[in-house]
């Protein structure tokens, strides 16, 4: 746990640095986070657009938006939503936005060992994963891993190059860099647009393609 204070206000953060208490955001926070996450000068009115509609849709439905359905919204291109939320969409919008994939992610009936992490059952092999599906150790990940998980989010079909090929670079940087690039990196990297992501992992980067890398952000 940690804080966060600006302006002579304190928030309390989680430990990869998102707000604890969703009731305690306001436009301070806002502010005051944007100008850790890389954001030159004040928040324009472009960038309220976006944390607008990230917590509206929350309000309403429960659930952080995945970043296909804001970049649909609000008639963004991805190149654009870079330059306004440079550290990502996850890491910058919604953590200035005071929300998290966490904050629409259920616990799974494969959650069943106590309320911090659960098993996740192949029929070879078990996979230790916490409240929101995530697998605990990244070391544990396999192939068999992703299929399982895929499986479980209904996608249809089956995996292809380009899903491997997402899959493998993912794991790959974070084998580099010990974090999880940025969905900018991953499309700019492998040459895909939002929209072609989205048809290999409707369920979300964070929710999807990181989850089933065996993955999380931090």
């Amino acid at each position: 746990m940690d804080t966060f204070k600006f302006r002579n206000e304190t928030y309390k953060l989680d430990d990869a640095g998102f707000l604890v208490e969703i009731e305690q955001w306001d436009e301070n926070f806002a502010e005051g986070m944007a100008a850790k996450s890389k954001i030159v000068g004040s928040l324009t009115l472009r960038h309220w657009d976006v944390i607008n509609y990230i917590r509206e849709t929350y309000k309403n439905f429960g659930k952080c938006p995945l970043v296909y359905q804001t970049c649909r919204a609000l008639g963004l291109y991805l190149w654009e939503l870079k330059v306004l939320f440079p550290n990502g969409y996850l890491r910058g919008a919604c953590k200035i936005a005071g929300l998290t994939h966490k904050d629409a992610d259920k616990t799974s009936s494969l959650l069943k060992l106590s309320h911090k992490t659960g098993i996740f059952l192949s029929q070879s092999k078990t996979f230790r994963i916490d409240i929101h599906g995530f697998l605990v150790d990244p070391e544990e990940w396999d192939e068999q891993f992703s299929l399982m998980k895929a499986n479980e989010m209904k996608m249809t079909g089956v995996f292809t190059d380009k899903h491997w090929k997402i899959i493998y670079f993912l794991r790959d940087s974070y084998a580099k860099n010990n974090n999880v690039p940025t969905i900018y990196e991953t499309c700019e990297v492998n040459k895909i647009d939002i929209e072609e992501l989205e048809k290999l992992f409707p369920d979300g980067y964070h929710r999807g393609a990181v989850k089933i890398a065996g993955l999380r952000a931090k």
